[in-house]
């Protein structure tokens, strides 16, 4: 405990805390007249998932900074950001600092459901508000939902019955899992391993890896040794990548089984390249190309961002930012956790990016999955053409039904 503890405060202090402040100064009003809000971005800025969360989530809050014109609204709005390094302890530590002597009054994003859920518990205790947007565990909706907790974009339960379903459906029914082994990866593997057997398949084996991990041969050799039609990759980020580039050098696609990437973001698929990535069936919350709406946001995020195109977990942190935010500005304080999240539920959701949806009063919000393959090389137009569109999943199909996560705040 004690190590950890130095860990942490090491970390709160050094390079690799990376805190940066952004403030939203009025033009016309006293600052008297204006509450003050301090807000948090918590996330991994040096490792596997930097890339599809990192500084771009720090962009996608900017925006929504800026486009909700907090002074109209009687708020001036500072952004602080941190790196938790996938790290629960050092996650906790930066959360504790934030509430207890920074004045945050809301941590945002937070992948790595490890950390997700430590933040989840010091939220409640300190009556604060955590939107989370980049973990995937069902817990912050199921067992370990609190009046404080908003999960946006995604989770294995919506992943697991969209990419589950869609590959049975294409003869899919036999499945060996390589799962990362921390919270979120054995939640994916148990969430679609159930729409697997519910629906009539097999499942032939799971194998844990380590979390995080640069070498999936050994693991990938287990799976195409067992014979499944299907691999399902119950990982993100860099170990995704890393597991699908290492599949397509041991020809696993040509020797006939199928790779199910269970969690992976558009930077990943870019980075791959559609000639390795072809093929692959994946289930993303927001695209870059979906409408004339996303497209007009990701052209102002990629000018920032190096020419990037934002991301789900990114375009989470947007749409959940100025929902909170409206909160806030209907209660004029955002100094009340709980009634700031219950008039986030209170309210309908309605953002260019997701368009209109709803919080349930576990916590869940509620919008359309879309199902994507990865197109093949000649079908790609352009550096970041990746998907075409196979389905689109009505949030009420895919996420969990409200009675069945045993969250506490729902009656009956």
């Amino acid at each position: 405990m004690i190590r950890h503890l130095v860990i942490a405060a090491a970390c709160l202090t050094g390079a690799h805390a990376a805190l940066a402040q952004d403030k939203a100064a009025p033009q016309n009003l006293a600052q008297a007249d204006l509450a003050p809000v301090k807000i948090g971005v918590l996330n991994d800025r040096s490792g596997v998932y930097s890339d599809s969360t990192g500084e771009g989530a720090v962009i996608a809050a900017r925006l929504a900074l800026e486009d909700f014109k907090p002074a109209e609204h009687g708020l001036s709005v500072e952004i602080v950001s941190a790196d938790h390094q996938n790290k629960p302890d050092i996650g906790a530590a930066l959360t504790r600092q934030w509430y207890d002597r920074d004045g945050v009054d809301a941590v945002f994003d937070v992948p790595t459901s490890s950390v997700a859920l430590a933040v989840n518990a010091i939220t409640r205790e300190k009556n604060k508000v955590f939107v989370n947007s980049g973990g995937g565990t069902p817990d912050l909706t199921g067992a370990q939902c609190t009046p404080n907790t908003v999960h946006w974009t995604y989770d294995t339960v919506a992943l697991a019955t969209s990419n589950g379903k869609a590959m049975l459906k294409r003869g899919g029914d036999t499945w060996f899992f390589l799962a990362a082994d921390y919270a979120f990866g054995l939640a994916l593997e148990r969430d679609t391993r159930a729409v697997v057997l519910k629906n009539g398949g097999t499942v032939l084996g799971t194998v844990k890896t380590p979390f995080p991990t640069a070498d999936f041969s050994s693991f990938l050799i287990q799976a195409q040794g067992s014979g499944a039609k299907v691999i399902g990759l119950a990982n993100a980020g860099g170990d995704a990548a890393n597991a699908i580039k290492q599949a397509h050098e041991f020809g696993i696609r040509e020797s006939g089984q199928a790779l199910a990437a269970l969690l992976i973001s558009s930077t990943d698929i870019h980075a791959l390249g559609t000639t390795i990535a072809q093929g692959l069936t994946l289930t993303e919350a927001f695209y870059w190309d979906l409408n004339d709406q996303t497209r007009a946001f990701s052209e102002r995020f990629a000018k920032r961002d190096g020419g990037r195109k934002p991301t789900a977990y990114q375009a989470g942190v947007y749409g959940g930012f100025l929902h909170y935010l409206k909160a806030v500005a209907a209660l004029h304080s955002a100094k009340d956790g709980a009634a700031v999240v219950a008039k986030m539920k209170e309210m309908p959701t309605d953002d260019p990016l997701f368009g209109k949806g709803a919080i349930r009063a576990d916590g869940r919000k509620i919008h359309d999955m879309y199902l994507f393959e990865v197109k093949t090389p000649s079908e790609s137009k352009g550096e970041w053409d990746l998907y075409n569109v196979l389905a689109i999943n009505p949030g009420k199909d895919v996420f969990r039904p409200l009675n069945e996560g045993g969250c506490p705040l729902v009656k009956g």
